[in-house]
């Protein structure tokens, strides 16, 4: 399977650079193609065209003004008509978006029974509350060292590099549709009632991972209460997780192409040549994530040996499928039947992983220091370590419960800028190469939690060697990565 996603990441980056070459055509004609248009509609002689002389330029196959103001500013640069996908470009990225859509609906339409049936299950068999409540201290104490480590370890760095300071590009040169970012503000209240359900249904609809742990939990803690009386109801449950996770296998089969359309359709609509544009933040970003991945296996080492290299090892696939569509979400299934190959026991693997999706986004939360500094010194602005300090004791609340899909980030660095004296606005220096990025931090979350629940299971003595103690997902499904997991090792 690994091999297949390889392939699909190689073949996409050629195609979609090869796509976006022919649609684009070269920049440099373009430009030039954007500054006579505005020379010759531009009758306020402002520079750019507002949206009347704009539509008088325009053709039937043409973008919309809309689509062309991207800084939202009532003005259409040549720089922006330039960059502006054209409507043929559009529509060709949007057929390999296709195949990543479809993958992305499957993964949601397993992901909430999957996390509820494998957790409740889990909780059934961990042996009473008192264990519960062990492996719950223990996992947010790690949750939180973790944050905390992500995040000063982000900060540290972008004080060192300061990628933003003399940035070249500006505002008006970053061409980036700001209004694609949800903006809202943070209340700690308002997050901790969204924890808890009001309705099984409506959260398993809506996918709130979070939600489905706290159902999950007292599910779990009710059957293990209730004993030999709810027995048949804990096989049923049990039997549900089996059939979603044999589900599971055959949307996997899909994961392949699904990388395939996510990364074409992404290097198709931006091009790779925005990366040098962004070179020095886009690689001093990467080598801070380098630098927490071998901090992570640092400390993996000095708790599980050298094992830990074996498990980042097993988890290759998973984390490769996570960086390719830039979303975590589609790697839980993945990452559960090869942690349990690994050897984690199922009942802790199925109760740290879900709370790791909402409380151990390492990658997230690296990036989301790193962003509100990178804003700053983009625009010259000076924060004070009392205030960086503010900001990242924020940012490890409004972290929490983030989802794991593509760019929610944004939402909590769009959140985190008002509160830090910038407009939200100014999140446009960052959008151009987002998706790139989110790459590499969704890969580092995957990273994260797989280090997690193996340390947990080494606290807990539900480690065990795969050779000598075989895998249920083995014995139940068969070896080889074509199969799925069952939640096990009861």
């Amino acid at each position: 399977m690994q091999r297949l996603i390889f392939i699909g990441l190689i073949v996409a980056m050629v195609l979609g650079v090869t796509v976006g070459a022919f649609v684009y055509g070269d920049s440099n004609t373009r430009l030039a193609s954007a500054t006579q248009r505005i020379a010759a509609f531009d009758t306020d002689r402002s520079g750019g065209l507002n949206e009347t002389e704009f539509n008088a330029s325009r053709t039937e196959t043409d973008i919309t003004f809309a689509q062309a103001d991207r800084n939202k500013n009532g003005e259409a640069t040549s720089a922006e008509i330039e960059k502006a996908p054209t409507k043929t470009q559009t529509e060709l990225a949007g057929y390999f978006k296709i195949l990543s859509d479809i993958f992305l609906r499957l993964i949601k339409m397993i992901v909430a029974p999957l996390v509820l049936t494998t957790l409740t299950v889990g909780i059934a068999h961990l042996g009473g509350g008192a264990a519960v409540g062990r492996i719950g201290a223990r996992t947010m104490g790690w949750f939180i060292t973790a944050s905390l480590v992500s995040l000063g370890l982000g900060l540290v760095l972008v004080n060192l590099f300061k990628p933003g300071v003399n940035f070249p590009v500006t505002l008006e040169t970053a061409v980036a549709d700001v209004s694609s970012v949800a903006t809202s503000n943070f209340s700690l209240a308002e997050f901790i009632t969204h924890v808890f359900p009001t309705s099984i249904v409506d959260a398993m609809a809506k996918n709130e991972i979070l939600q489905i742990v706290v159902i999950s939990l007292f599910l779990g803690i009710a059957l293990q209460s209730l004993g030999k009386k709810t027995e048949r109801v804990t096989e049923i449950m049990e039997q549900v997780a089996f059939l979603m996770l044999k589900v599971t296998g055959y949307v996997m089969a899909a994961a392949p192409l699904a990388v395939f359309g996510a990364l074409a359709y992404t290097v198709s609509l931006q091009g790779l040549g925005v990366i040098a544009d962004y070179g020095r933040l886009v690689g001093t970003f990467f080598l801070a994530l380098f630098i927490l991945w071998a901090l992570l296996i640092a400390v993996g080492f000095l708790i599980l040996g050298p094992r830990v290299f074996k498990l980042i090892w097993d988890v290759r696939a998973p984390g490769l499928l996570a960086f390719a569509t830039a979303s975590s979400e589609a790697a839980y299934p993945r990452l559960l039947e090869q942690l349990e190959r690994h050897g984690v026991a199922n009942r802790v693997v199925s109760f740290v992983l879900p709370l790791g999706y909402s409380f151990n986004l390492d990658g997230s939360m690296m990036y989301c220091t790193f962003a509100v500094m990178f804003i700053a010194q983009a625009m010259g602005l000076t924060l004070t370590w009392d205030q960086q300090l503010g900001m990242l004791l924020l940012l490890m609340v409004t972290s929490k419960g983030i989802a794991g899909v593509p760019r929610a980030s944004l939402v909590v660095i769009s959140a985190t800028l008002p509160a830090m004296g910038m407009k939200p606005e100014w999140i446009a220096l960052v959008l151009a190469v987002d998706a790139f990025m989110d790459m590499g931090r969704t890969a580092t979350n995957v990273i994260g939690n797989s280090i997690a629940c193996a340390v947990i299971a080494k606290w807990e003595g539900l480690l065990s060697d795969p050779k000598k103690d075989q895998p249920a997902v083995e014995a139940v499904l068969g070896s080889g990565e074509s199969g799925s997991a069952r939640p096990a090792n009861h």
